[in-house]
């Protein structure tokens, strides 16, 4: 047997150990409100108050990821800056102008801006 098949198999033998186990061990505290469904703006557990999670921490997430994905295209062209030549900085300008432009739209559009719910 390889090491990769014997990977595999304890792989498995692992997880369905995990399964049974939790099957075995967990907790059952029964209610309807864990047992519906998760959608947004559902009403929650009882006595709990929760506030609501405002959209534009979405929007702020959403924008990190995309400024994290732009360096990830990059970081190849900046390793191997003196291969590239004239050809590859016109890629990485346009790369970062489009980049630029949608980030100033963003800032247009006011995406960034959260807007504080507490009372002064």
């Amino acid at each position: 047997m390889s090491s990769l098949t014997f990977i595999f198999i304890l792989v498995a033998i692992l997880a369905i150990l995990f399964l049974v186990l939790n099957s075995l061990l967990a907790p059952r505290d029964p209610n309807t409100a864990k047992e519906s469904p998760f959608e947004c703006g559902f009403s929650g557990y009882l006595g709990q108050s929760r506030a609501h999670f405002d959209v534009q921490f979405f929007l702020v997430a959403l924008v990190y990821l995309l400024l994290d994905l732009e360096i990830l295209i990059i970081y190849p062209f900046a390793m191997s800056g003196r291969e590239n030549g004239v050809y590859g900085l016109i890629i990485v300008l346009i790369i970062i102008s489009i980049i630029t432009v949608g980030f100033i739209f963003e800032l247009g559009k006011k995406a960034l801006s959260i807007n504080s719910r507490q009372k002064s």
